[in-house]
């Protein structure tokens, strides 16, 4: 993970009377390195009446260019680039602000910019200098990155090196989506360096079922919030109960057809096609793969796909301890394809260890979900024996993602209960002992 950005969450800002002297657009550095920057614009109504729409407009001399952004929409026409509003921060009222970023590349900043056709600074003088902060070490993972592919038993970035990703899941979004907002996942992005960001769609219990537009726009636009903060986005069908995927494969084929071909020209997304497989032979969960993957291949040639395995993704150690070897025996007819692990430590002792360390020396492994407590998400934590799963991780440089990025009152939930009300996710004062184990783990460095 990148050290954490200081970059402030997109809210809107109440600006005193004294200072509303005009409309303007403030430019910033935040931060600056190397081989580039991270810049972000404050756009400040001035006026007596609500923008309800906003573009800036900027030139970069050659040699200097823009990278991931986040909070607007960008179009370039050589090195002129035009940034305007999302659906969500178009209207700024009086008095108010908002504010949007971006990575730079080369030693420039922008140039000539115009507000809404007319100055950023709301006059006819030079606009402000910009300030700088504490450098960061690098760019965001996804521009570092690239687009993923299985290489061997690995994932590895755009130029074939084999990379380890860590982030966090959402719960539900039929329950917690109210913390999955643009300042938490600033939060997540730039503070905590998170490289990726699992989605949890649930199927039944009250999710897709019940909604299945809304549900698809929903996962649409948090795999765009991925997007512009520079993470990769796990899209994940979060079949739960009935266990057998192919209770679902309608449903499934419709969903991930959608979704890969809106999210096709990204580089950052991964389907999960079963989340937790369970009461099934791994037979009826390599033909549910067999396909569901052609569907999303149809749209997305390219995207990482992952699949469920038996009792609960933990490869058979739940049920009779055989899961790697049948999948050895019949594995998924595809390329570009990873199995998950499941664990969570105060459960899942040294025998689902030797089970998962035997199937990364032979499989492409991706733990989409794991927990420091019990198999529950709740109870007590072992912090120990997690460690152990994180240390193997490491040396095999295994994906990892951790359950789970809500205030849920359960003690795997990273937040106490009514953070996400309150908004309050930066910093360590709302975070559970869990939360504040796994922040430390995703923000130490990567090595990409």
């Amino acid at each position: 993970m990148a050290a954490a950005l200081t970059t402030a969450a997109l809210a809107l800002v109440a600006v005193g009377p004294a200072e509303a002297a005009a409309t303007t657009a403030t430019f910033a550095k935040t931060s600056d390195w190397t081989s580039g920057w991270q810049g972000e614009y404050t756009i400040t109504n001035g006026g007596s009446s609500a923008i309800t729409s906003w573009t800036v407009e900027f030139d970069l001399p050659a040699g200097t260019g823009v990278g991931s952004y986040w909070d607007a929409l960008l179009t370039t026409s050589g090195g002129h680039f035009t940034f305007t509003n999302r659906s969500w921060n178009g209207t700024i009222a009086p008095g108010a602000s908002v504010k949007f970023g971006f990575l730079g590349t080369g030693p420039a900043a922008p140039a000539g910019c115009k507000l809404n056709g007319v100055s950023c600074t709301g006059t006819t003088g030079p606009s402000p200098s910009p300030s700088i902060t504490t450098p960061i070490p690098g760019a965001t993972p996804l521009a570092r990155n690239g687009q993923l592919r299985v290489c061997g038993r690995q994932l590895c970035n755009q130029i074939g090196k084999p990379i380890q990703l860590r982030g966090m899941s959402t719960h539900g979004l039929q329950w917690y989506a109210n913390c999955v907002n643009d300042n938490s996942l600033n939060v997540l992005a730039r503070e905590w360096g998170a490289d990726v960001l699992r989605i949890s769609m649930y199927i039944q219990e009250g999710g897709y079922e019940t909604d299945p537009a809304g549900f698809t726009a929903k996962v649409n636009d948090y795999i765009q919030k991925a997007y512009d903060r520079g993470m990769y986005a796990i899209v994940d069908w979060h079949m739960l109960s009935p266990g057998d995927p192919n209770f679902n494969l309608a449903r499934a084929k419709t969903f991930f057809q959608q979704v890969a071909a809106k999210n096709k020209d990204k580089t950052n997304i991964l389907y999960e096609i079963a989340n937790e497989p369970s009461d099934v032979h791994w037979s009826s969960i390599k033909s549910y793969a067999d396909q569901i993957i052609p569907v999303i291949r149809a749209q997305d040639s390219d995207g990482v796909v992952l699949v469920g395995t038996e009792d609960w993704s933990s490869l058979g150690a739940s049920g009779d301890g055989q899961g790697v070897a049948r999948i050895l025996a019949n594995p998924v007819n595809a390329t570009n394809i990873m199995y998950t692990f499941h664990f969570y430590a105060a459960s899942h002792d040294d025998y689902y260890l030797t089970t998962f360390r035997d199937a990364i020396a032979k499989l492409p492994m991706f733990v989409t979900e794991f927990g420091t407590q019990e198999a529950t998400g709740d109870g007590g934590n072992d912090f120990a024996r997690a460690q152990r799963y994180l240390d193997l991780m490491a040396q095999n440089k295994v994906s990892w993602v951790n359950w789970n990025y809500s205030d849920d009152m359960r003690s795997g939930a990273v937040f106490t209960e009514g953070t996400c009300a309150a908004g309050a996710y930066s910093g360590t004062a709302r975070l559970k002992p869990a939360g504040a184990w796994i922040r430390d783990r995703i923000r130490t460095p990567d090595d990409f």
